[in-house]
C-alpha cells in the first residue's frame, strides 16, 4: 500500500525471512561466518540460541545459501518429531526412499550413506529450527546418531537452533550426554538502541529506498524501546509506522507514528527497556549498591565468534540462575599465578561449564569476608578507563570479548581483575556495562583494535590463560552504548 509512496521496490519490513535482508549488523555477520567454519571445519555439536524474533531463522536460512559445495545440509524446521519421524525426515532430506522400513534398517542405511559421502569428501549437516520444541527422546537418537563415526571422522555434524529454553532442556540430567558434545555455542543478542536506527535504514534501502533517513531519532529510540530490540517487533513496529504515515501523506515518521503503531500492535514501551538509562551506569553503579552486590549469582559467557581462525568451544547462555555457574566458581578458582582456572575448567574435555557440571576445586580458597571497606576499586579504575576508550576510538575498531555476565558481583568480578593485574594485563582488560533479558550485567575485553581483521589476529596473542579458560570472541565497539 505505501511502496510507491516511499518509492520502495518491495516491503521493507517483512516478517518472513528473506535473506537479501539479512543484516550483518549487531555481531550478525561474525556469527554467520564463525558457524560457517565451525561447521565446515570442527567438530563437535553447535547451539545457537536467542530470544523469539532475534533472527535465527534468517541465520539458518543464510546458512543453508552460504554453504560450500561439499556440505549437503538437511534442515528440520519442525523439530516436534518423534524418533522415528526424524529419521524418516533425515533420510528424506538425503533422498533415501525408506517409507515403511524399520527403525534398524533405516539407521543401517543411513550410516552407509553417511559413509559413502564421507569418502566423496563430502560433509553432511543437520540443521535443526526451533529446536528447543524437540522432544527429549528425539533429542537423545541424535546424540546417537551424531556418534556415528568412520576412521577418526565423524559422520554428520549437527546445529541446534533454539530460544534459551533449549538450555533448560539441555540441563536435564538425562541430557548430559548430549550436552557434553555440544562444542560452540552462539547467542543471538537483541539490537542495541545505537543499532536500531542503523538497522531501519538498512531494511529500507535492502527494499529501493534512496531518501534521507525517514525514521527520526525519537521515532527510532521509541521502536527499539517497545521492540526490546527484537527484530521481529522492530519490523512489525517499522511496517505499521511507515503505513501511518502513508495515511498522514507524510514521509517522515514521527513519535506518533509509532505510538499508533504500538497500539495498532498492542505492543507497549517498557518502563524498563534494556538499555535505557544509559545501562543505568551513573554514580550508583560506579558505587555498587548493596542491592547489586547482594543480587543473586551468575555468570554467562558469551559466545559471538568471528572468523576462521576464531572458532573455540564456548560456553552456555543460560536462562534460569540454578544452571548460571555463580561467578565465585570462575574467579574464587582463578590460580594466582601463572595459570588461570576458571570453574576448574578444561574448555576442550567440558565445552559446557554449567553449576551442574563444574566439579568442586579442592584447593579453592576459603571465601573473603566482604566488609565495609571492602571496594571494588578495580573495576571502577577499568571501567572509567573504557569509557574513555570508548570515546576516543573510531567506528571500526574491535576488542576481543572474553565473557559476559547477567548479574553484577563487584566482589568477584574484581578479584578477576586483580589475577589480570599479577598476570600483568590489567591495562588490556575493559569492562562496560551490558542488559540482557532485564538484568543489568557486565562484558570483559581485552585489548582494543583498529578493526575486527586486527582484532582476530589479536586473538593469537592472548595470554594463554585467557584463551584456556574462556570463549574469546570479536566485539565491534560501534556496537557498545554510550555510558
Amino acid at each position: 500500500m505505501y511502496l510507491d509512496h516511499f518509492g520502495l521496490k518491495e516491503p521493507p519490513f517483512k516478517i518472513t525471512p528473506v535473506t537479501d535482508f539479512f543484516f550483518p549488523g549487531a555481531n550478525r555477520a561474525e556469527i554467520l561466518d564463525a558457524l560457517l567454519y565451525a561447521i565446515t571445519d570442527s567438530e563437535g555439536i553447535i547451539k545457537v540460541t536467542g530470544e523469539v524474533g532475534s533472527g535465527k531463522t534468517m541465520l539458518c536460512r543464510m546458512l543453508l545459501e552460504r554453504f560450500p559445495e561439499h556440505v549437503e545440509a538437511v534442515y528440520l524446521a519442525n523439530p516436534s518429531l518423534s524418533r522415528e519421524e526424524m529419521l524418516y525426515a533425515i533420510a528424506d532430506g538425503l533422498k533415501l526412499n525408506l517409507e515403511g522400513q524399520r527403525v534398524n534398517i533405516i539407521l543401517q542405511t543411513l550410516q552407509n550413506h553417511l559413509e559413502l559421502k564421507i569418502a566423496q569428501g563430502k560433509r553432511v549437516v543437520i540443521l535443526v529450527d526451533e529446536a528447543h520444541a524437540m522432544p527429549l527422546e528425539t533429542m537423545e537418537e541424535l546424540r546417537l546418531l551424531y556418534n556415528l563415526q568412520v576412521g577418526n571422522h565423524k559422520l554428520m555434524q549437527i546445529v541446534l537452533v533454539g530460544q534459551p529454553e533449549l538450555n533448560d532442556k539441555l540441563n536435564q540430567p538425562n541430557m548430559r550426554q548430549l550436552k557434553d558434545r555440544i562444542i560452540h555455542h552462539f547467542s543471538m543478542l537483541p539490537l542495541s538502541q545505537n543499532i536500531i536506527e542503523s538497522y531501519l535504514l538498512f531494511r529500507m534501502r535492502t527494499a529501493g529506498y534512496r531518501g534521507p533517513t525517514p525514521f527520526s531519532a525519537a521515532a527510532a529510540a521509541l521502536i527499539g524501546k517497545a521492540s526490546q530490540g527484537l527484530m521481529r517487533r522492530v519490523n512489525i513496529l517499522a511496517d505499521k509506522s511507515l503505513l501511518s504515515a502513508f495515511v498522514e501523506n507524510t514521509h517522515n515518521i514521527e513519535v506518533r507514528h509509532v505510538q499508533a503503531a504500538i497500539r495498532d500492535s498492542e505492543l507497549s514501551p517498557s518502563a524498563q527497556g534494556w538499555w535505557q538509562r544509559k545501562y543505568m551506569v551513573t554514580a550508583g553503579i560506579l558505587a555498587f549498591s548493596a542491592t547489586f552486590i547482594l543480587g543473586g549469582a551468575g555468570w554467562i559467557v558469551g559466545s559471538m565468534q568471528s572468523g576462521k581462525p576464531t572458532v573455540t568451544e564456548t560456553k552456555p547462555y543460560a536462562t534460569t540462575p540454578p544452571h548460571i555457574p555463580a561467578l565465585a566458581e570462575v574467579a574464587a578458582d582463578i590460580t594466582p599465578a601463572p595459570a588461570i582456572a576458571a570453574g576448574a575448567n578444561n574448555v576442550p574435555a567440558s565445552p559446557q561449564n554449567t553449576a551442574s557440571n563444574i566439579p568442586e576445586n579442592p584447593n579453592k580458597p576459603a571465601p573473603i569476608n566482604k566488609t565495609a571497606e571492602e571496594k571494588a576499586i578495580l573495576l571502577e579504575q577499568r571501567m572509567a578507563a573504557t569509557r574513555a576508550a570508548l570515546a576516543a576510538n573510531p567506528i571500526g575498531s574491535a576488542s576481543i570479548q572474553l565473557f559476559y555476565t547477567n548479574e553484577i558481583r563487584p566482589l568477584r568480578l574484581e578479584r578477576f581483575l586483580k589475577q589480570a593485574e599479577e598476570l600483568g594485563s590489567l591495562q588490556k582488560v575493559y569492562v562496560m556495562p551490558i542488559k540482557i533479558n532485564g538484568k543489568l550485567g557486565l562484558r570483559v575485553l581485552y585489548g582494543i583494535y583498529a578493526n575486527s581483521r586486527d582484532a582476530r589476529a589479536g586473538m593469537q596473542q592472548l595470554p594463554v590463560q585467557y584463551r584456556e579458560a574462556y570463549a574469546p570472541s570479536i566485539f565491534l565497539l560501534e556496537d557498545a552504548p554510550a555510558f
